[in-house]
């Protein structure tokens, strides 16, 4: 009766993490506060309770970053097409050069609804180096004698939780299964 019971939470247990997603990373985000295209602070604990999509970008990408950032409108339209309520959140990686305004000017360029789409700037290159590899396992790195930041091109599903669920590729990006996936988080 004992191995029964025991079995019974472990399976609920592994059910509960990624709530129903495929191989879920569940990394777990610490805080962090920064500026929004609208001028204010933002933090972590401001989109708990929200499930949202995060990426990697900045606005002299002379490569990935303008069909990233068009893949991201796609999305964003494709969510409020199905009636999914989710954000957008968008972390420049070249903080030093994208102000509020300039990345504001940058996804409207690309018809993205700001609405729901927080651009986030305001911080050190130093924290934004350390939080993407640290949280998303993402490199991003600037350096000192080139204006192109590498990144990483990946999307990642963050829970009501303020946990990466799962990541996905940005510049093929599999439609289909992250809205599968967001579906089933956001039940």
């Amino acid at each position: 009766m004992v191995k029964i019971i025991v079995s019974f939470f472990f399976v609920l247990l592994l059910t509960s993490c990624g709530k129903g997603i495929k191989d879920p990373l569940n990394w777990e985000l610490p805080n962090f506060s920064a500026t929004t295209e609208k001028g204010k602070n933002i933090s972590l604990r401001d989109l708990k309770g929200q499930v949202w999509v995060a990426d990697f970008i900045f606005t002299n990408c002379a490569t990935v970053c303008p069909p990233m950032t068009a893949n991201m409108t796609k999305l964003q339209g494709m969510l409020i097409e199905k009636g999914l309520d989710v954000d957008i959140v968008s972390f420049s990686v070249d903080p030093t050069v994208d102000t509020p305004k300039k990345l504001k000017e940058y996804v409207m360029k690309f018809n993205g609804d700001i609405t729901k789409w927080h651009l986030l700037t305001g911080y050190s290159q130093e924290f934004i180096e350390e939080y993407a590899m640290k949280n998303f396992k993402t490199i991003v790195k600037k350096p000192g004698t080139d204006n192109q930041v590498i990144h990483g091109t990946s999307f990642f599903l963050i829970d009501q939780d303020g946990n990466v669920v799962k990541s996905y590729d940005g510049i093929d990006v599999p439609y289909d299964d992250m809205i599968k996936d967001i579906k089933i988080i956001t039940k």
